[in-house]
C-alpha cells in the first residue's frame, strides 16, 4: 500500500487476461469504492490492478473478484 493525499493506492496480482473483463470489473469495484480511480495494467506480467481511494479493504477486493472467478492478491 502507498498512501498519497489522503488516498492509498493499493496493487493487486491477478489473473483477468482481457480489456473487456477488467471493464466489467472495474465497474463493479466503483460499486465498492465509489470515487476511486482504478485500472488494470493487462501488459504486465502480474496483470496488475491499482486502486486509488480513501479507504481500500484488500479483503473486499478479492472477494469480490474470487466472486467472478478470477485470482487476486496483495502485490507484495
Amino acid at each position: 500500500m502507498i498512501q498519497t493525499h489522503g488516498n492509498m493506492i493499493e496493487v493487486f496480482k491477478t489473473n483477468v487476461s482481457n480489456p473487456q473483463q477488467a471493464d466489467e470489473l472495474i465497474g463493479l469495484l466503483h460499486h465498492i469504492l465509489p470515487g476511486s480511480t482504478i485500472n488494470f495494467d493487462l501488459e504486465d506480467c502480474d496483470k496488475i490492478l491499482r486502486i486509488d481511494h480513501k479507504l481500500v479493504e484488500p479483503t473486499q477486493v478479492i472477494a469480490l473478484l474470487a466472486d467472478k472467478g478470477f485470482r487476486c492478491a496483495v502485490l507484495q
